[in-house]
């Protein structure tokens, strides 16, 4: 039995069953049928608990209902064999010539294998990373750029149309405070002392910027201290500027008297940012279809379309001057503000305005991943949306709990204002892109993740993703020792892979398909992590207990196409985490 399109296994058990249940006329409304894999291999390959869910319908004992509906399965050309189990599970045991016939299957797929129409083309657009660009990406950012990438390659294997979208904060406050330290840094350059806040952006990076200032404009941008200092107290040239108000006070007075340069400065440190946060991620393998600007949303006037569209639907009110959204209405602990009393817009507004901008074009599903520290966020954005009309179930949040790092078994720092904080880019150089790839996806989006340098580093068996790359190396180098054709592999008799061990990888190679479509239903990137690693178990274990270049050319063909079966899994596997596949270790 041989076929390059091999039957479903779990499809094919579900609609057997769905025959039997209209042959017993069971019109109830029932769960999905589901089908689990068994732990064991003496249980079969397939459990069923359809028959626990019929026992009160039917008013007759799970195992007697699980009777029945094997009496009514048709038949198939696949099954071995039924069992009944415990209280009632149904147990499915395949023939073995179904599960060889898979290995032609995923010869001739090749990177096509595992994916699968569950999406439909449905078009879903993936917000990540989304840093303000005020300084170098960070390892917490690295998180969520792992996490998103690895995701929109898995909802595309999954048959979804995906659009990798990346947020810039180009508008806000944070920027001004980034133009700030970095024309004050340039002062200094041009002996013009003004005492550093300690609130502004204090790492090297600013320095660099200001001295690319100074090389491209020379003494241009250079103020006085007393008109930069305006208004401020006559000892502020000696004390340091420590409050929000006072940064405030800089920032306006800079905007005042530098006109249209402060805008230059603006767009300056804006560009040099973005570029090397796209590089940044370049380099890490995370590639993005639209950079899309929150200033884009004022300078198109959607944010007062949008904050126009909420007044008129009666959610917003005014107090002490400033416009208020009703987000109580829709379960978060306070109302929110859209527009202060000075008439400038909130942050929130250009977010409700941009995610009415994601509705408008089209989308059929929305994701996006934030920190954690958004979780009181997610009720305001959806309601905000509700509050247009808008479907907020349309709209799913994944929450990326922080990266911490340990090296020698300590915690290393984090702070961004003060400079002192692991980049991205020096994890990379210090572990690589693959260890911190998949390091970063080892774990659900929720959860707590410690990153252990020396283990990512370690060339050993405790590595995660050194133990799978190695698995796809070993299979490299005994192809290359047998030296033959591949494609020939695809049409050999698979019939002699039989002994459990076999089997059992098999079933496992079987497994993908279905393990993209699940981890992909539950936005789950770390599901192929665990895959992987069990596979690349599974295939140590046959290394290790099997030769492969034997005398008898029709055993050494088929084992030879069941691990070249497994290196194409291992390959497509590691390519949705954006992993290498190296040849040698």
């Amino acid at each position: 039995m041989t076929s390059p399109e091999p039957i479903n296994f779990k499809t094919h058990f579900v609609e057997l069953f769905q025959t039997a249940l209209d042959a017993l006329k069971i019109s109830e409304k029932l769960p999905a049928i589901e089908l689990t894999r068994t732990k064991q291999a003496s249980h079969g390959d397939y459990s069923c608990n359809l028959a626990m869910h019929l026992a009160k319908t039917m008013r007759k004992n799970p195992r007697e209902v699980a009777q029945n509906l094997i009496d009514h399965l048709p038949a198939s050309p696949i099954l071995e064999k039924i069992e009944i189990a415990g209280a009632g599970f149904i147990n499915l045991f395949i023939k073995d010539s179904a599960k060889q016939s898979y290995i032609k299957h995923i010869l001739t797929s090749k990177e096509r294998y595992g994916s699968c129409n569950y999406g439909q083309g449905k078009k879903v657009q993936i917000e990540f990373v989304s840093a303000n660009p005020t300084g170098p990406l960070h390892v917490g950012h690295g998180r969520g750029a792992a996490l998103g990438a690895s995701l929109a390659n898995l909802l595309k294997a999954a048959g979804y149309t995906v659009l990798r979208e990346f947020y810039v904060n180009d508008a806000g406050r944070q920027m001004d405070i980034l133009t700030v330290s970095t024309w004050l840094r340039y002062l200094e350059i041009n002996q013009v002392h003004i005492p550093f806040p300690q609130n502004a952006y204090q790492g090297g990076y600013v320095k660099e910027m200001a001295q690319q200032l100074y090389d491209q404009f020379s003494k241009r941008l250079v103020q006085q201290t007393e008109r930069i200092l305006q208004d401020f107290p006559l000892s502020a040239t000696e004390m340091p500027i420590t409050t929000d108000a006072e940064l405030d006070l800089l920032i306006a007075n800079a905007k005042k008297i530098l006109g249209d340069d402060y805008f230059l400065i603006h767009q300056f440190v804006l560009k040099e940012q973005i570029h090397d946060c796209r590089n940044d991620l370049q380099e890490f393998g995370v590639e993005f279809d639209e950079w899309f600007s929150e200033q884009s949303l004022f300078d198109s006037g959607l944010v007062t379309r949008t904050v126009t569209l909420l007044e008129e639907k009666n959610y917003l009110y005014i107090k002490d001057g400033a416009k208020w959204f009703r987000s109580t209405d829709f379960g978060d602990e306070k109302d929110r503000v859209v527009q202060r009393e000075n008439g400038q817009f909130t942050y929130f507004a250009s977010d409700i305005a941009y995610h009415l901008n994601k509705f408008e074009r089209g989308f059929d599903l929305l994701i996006n991943i934030w920190g954690a520290d958004h979780h009181g966020y997610i009720a305001r954005v959806k309601g905000a949306l509700q509050a247009l009309n808008l479907d907020p179930t349309k709209l799913e949040i994944a929450l990326v709990q922080f990266a911490v790092l340990y090296q020698d078994g300590k915690k290393m720092p984090m702070s961004t204002r003060s400079g002192e904080f692991v980049t991205l880019r020096e994890l990379r150089h210090e572990v690589g892109n693959d260890a911190a790839r998949f390091f970063y996806a080892m774990r659900k989006s929720d959860q707590h993740l410690d990153f252990d340098l020396d283990l990512a580093k370690s060339q050993s068996n405790e590595n995660p993703v050194y133990y799978v790359q190695y698995a796809y190396a070993r299979i490299c180098s005994v192809l290359a020792q047998w030296n033959g054709d591949l494609t020939t592999l695809e049409g050999v008799d698979t019939n002699t892979l039989s002994n459990p061990g076999e089997l059992s990888l098999l079933q496992k190679l079987i497994d993908f398909p279905d393990m993209i479509e699940a981890a992909a239903k539950e936005c789950s990137p770390h599901l192929i992590t665990f895959y992987l690693r069990e596979l690349a178990g599974e295939f140590h274990s046959y290394y290790n207990s099997t030769r492969f270049l034997v005398d008898e050319t029709s055993i050494m063909h088929a084992r030879l196409a069941l691990i070249a079966s497994v290196r194409q899994t291992l390959s497509n596997g590691l390519k949705l985490l954006g992993v290498s596949t190296p040849v040698k270790m």
